[in-house]
């Protein structure tokens, strides 16, 4: 059964003009290890892996019910992704019972979630 969707979408140079001041941003985005991620990707794919970790962070607060803030902190959900190249979701560490897409395009980055009763 499905028990939230949320749905966000980034434009690319919003998160663009955040990243190039400092990396201030993306430490309050990303946990260590999509910083390794991030710091392993050629330089112009960054942008777009930060806007749709963002995006898909958004989206799974939505799904949730509770929004960014006290109990769901950007650094406690956490998209991974699987050997074959599909996002998985983890909140506090735990895979979460759900779906992640993430998508881009040169302007844009969106994501949604779906959660299911586990």
């Amino acid at each position: 059964m499905i028990t939230g969707i949320g749905l966000d979408i980034v434009e690319l140079h919003r998160i663009r003009t955040l990243d190039e001041k400092s990396d201030k941003f993306r430490r309050r985005i990303l946990s260590e290890r999509e910083i390794a991620l991030y710091e392993s990707l050629p330089s112009h794919r960054k942008i777009e892996f930060l806007a749709g970790r963002f995006a898909a962070k958004e989206a799974f607060a939505k799904a949730r019910g509770t929004g960014i803030g006290e109990g769901c902190s950007f650094i406690q959900i956490e998209i991974l992704n699987e050997a074959s190249g599909k996002p998985s979701l983890f909140f506090d560490g735990r895979e979460v019972t759900g779906f992640v897409s993430i998508t881009h395009t040169k302007s844009v980055a969106a994501a949604q979630v779906i959660l299911m009763a586990s």
